[in-house]
């Protein structure tokens, strides 16, 4: 819908706190070849509240063929203890049903995969690997 920036600015006015990460398809490879108004559209945004829990969003953008249906606009994210955790839940969670980004290492630093089960639920794996010191 292109409203990422608007909504997550919203749930930061009520939940306070700072953005963990705020990345536009601007900022990451690839995104000088998208139009001037796709990349400045949300790619990852992360808004930490209470305690462990963490609100994530991107925009959904139709040039990557994408079209936001109410239903389709939100995933259920976990955040895994280990690359192996992800592997089993993901590896559960996509038989039968689709996988919408493969798991792959991140450039922001984890272990992740988007995935639609069965059910039609969309899915987050993540596992966010320890800071170097």
């Amino acid at each position: 819908m292109g409203n990422t920036e608007e909504a997550m600015n919203f749930y930061k006015s009520l939940f306070g706190g700072e953005f963990e990460s705020f990345i536009r398809y601007s900022d990451v490879a690839g995104g000088e070849k998208m139009s001037p108004p796709d990349q400045q559209k949300i790619m990852h945004l992360s808004l930490p509240i209470a305690g462990d829990q963490m609100i994530m969003a991107t925009d959904t953008l139709e040039s990557m063929g994408r079209k936001v249906v109410f239903g389709n606009n939100y995933h259920i994210s976990l955040e895994a203890e280990s690359e192996a955790e992800v592997d089993k839940i993901f590896n559960g969670l996509s038989a039968g049903g689709t996988v919408e980004m493969p798991l792959n290492k991140t450039f922001w630093g984890a272990y992740f995969g988007m995935c639609e089960d069965k059910f039609g639920v969309q899915w987050m794996i993540n596992y966010t690997y320890p800071q170097k010191k």
